[in-house]
C-alpha cells in the first residue's frame, strides 16, 4: 500500500510556453517559435530573443501563424521533446 502512495505522490510538472507556428510543412510536426524579452545587462535595453522548438502536432490542425500551447513530454524524436496542447488563436484567413 505504501508503495502506491509514494508513486502518485510524486508528480512531475511539464513545462508550457506559448508560441507563433512557423512551419507546419512536416507530417505530424510543427516549429514554433517562442519570443521573451530580456533586459541588456549593460545598457537596459529590452532585447527580443527568439526559440524555436519542434513540437508533435498529432491531428495536424496547426497552420502557419497560429497561437498555440505547447508542453514539455518525452523524447518523440532526435529533435522532439514538445507536443502541441491546444490553438489559442487561429491565423487569420488570407
Amino acid at each position: 500500500m505504501s508503495e502506491t502512495k509514494e508513486a502518485s505522490a510524486v508528480v512531475r510538472r511539464h513545462q508550457t510556453v506559448t508560441g507563433t507556428v512557423t512551419s507546419a510543412r512536416m507530417a505530424k510536426t510543427v516549429v514554433v517559435s517562442v519570443e521573451r524579452l530580456t533586459g541588456h545587462p549593460m545598457y537596459d535595453r529590452s532585447l527580443r530573443r527568439t526559440r524555436r522548438f519542434m513540437a508533435h502536432d498529432e491531428k495536424g490542425e496547426c497552420k502557419v501563424g497560429d497561437r498555440v500551447l505547447i508542453v514539455e513530454t518525452r523524447p518523440l524524436s532526435k529533435q522532439k521533446r514538445w507536443r502541441v496542447r491546444r490553438v489559442i488563436n487561429r491565423a487569420a484567413a488570407e
